[in-house]
């Protein structure tokens, strides 16, 4: 399972807010929201054109936890797919099964997530998925297999997940260890701060 394993607070400062979702990275971006290095707090530089672009499509590409050619390959399906290239690759990311457990509040961050899935601890629709880029279609029930329903680390991430989703095309059973993906999220829903339109015209170059 390809990941990225190298320093995350690093990422989060050099793009200025918590791509990664942990609480820990809030807490050092309160003390220091800027770059990392001798000259991180000081830096003046100007991004060129093409620098512009590649900080968004890395922003992005973190922020869901893929290596480049994942990301590079989601793009392509998405520029296949007909409609708006930048919308249909949103929506491509929101569907993985690990990203659908992480919004549903059974893990704390995506990699959290990537890892529970990969380990075998969900089921879609009653039968078991081990597959972190799984997606989801619409109407399918997402819960907790049995057997891992003990796990202190998915009671603590719904310990500290809200009664009630706060996104509009997801419901969860917090008592039953479960969750619907009731739709196929419209782009302008989900919330990320990112300009499709730069990663879209990163990969026409």
């Amino acid at each position: 399972m390809a990941r990225y394993t190298g320093p995350k607070a690093k990422l989060c400062r050099r793009f200025g807010e918590n791509i990664f979702g942990a609480s820990k990275y809030d807490r050092i971006l309160a003390r220091r929201k800027y770059p990392a290095g001798q000259h991180g707090q000081n830096m003046r530089r100007k991004l060129s054109d093409y620098g512009v672009h590649l900080r968004e499509k890395q922003k992005l590409r973190f922020t869901y936890c893929l290596m480049e050619k994942q990301f590079h390959n989601y793009f392509k399906k998405a520029a296949k797919a007909g409609g708006v290239a930048g919308d249909n690759l949103l929506q491509f990311l929101e569907r993985r099964l690990d990203n659908v457990v992480y919004r549903m509040g059974f893990a704390r961050t995506r990699m959290q997530a990537r890892q529970f899935v990969n380990h075998g601890h969900f089921t879609v629709n009653g039968k078991k998925v081990d597959i972190p880029s799984f997606l989801c279609k619409a109407g399918d029930i997402i819960e907790v297999r049995p057997k891992s329903r003990s796990m202190q680390f998915i009671k603590d991430a719904l310990d500290l997940s809200e009664s009630t989703s706060p996104y509009s095309w997801i419901t969860i059973d917090k008592d039953n260890m479960r969750g619907s993906f009731e739709e196929i999220p419209v782009a302008d829903e989900i919330p990320v701060t990112v300009d499709m339109r730069l990663i879209v015209e990163y990969y026409s170059k």
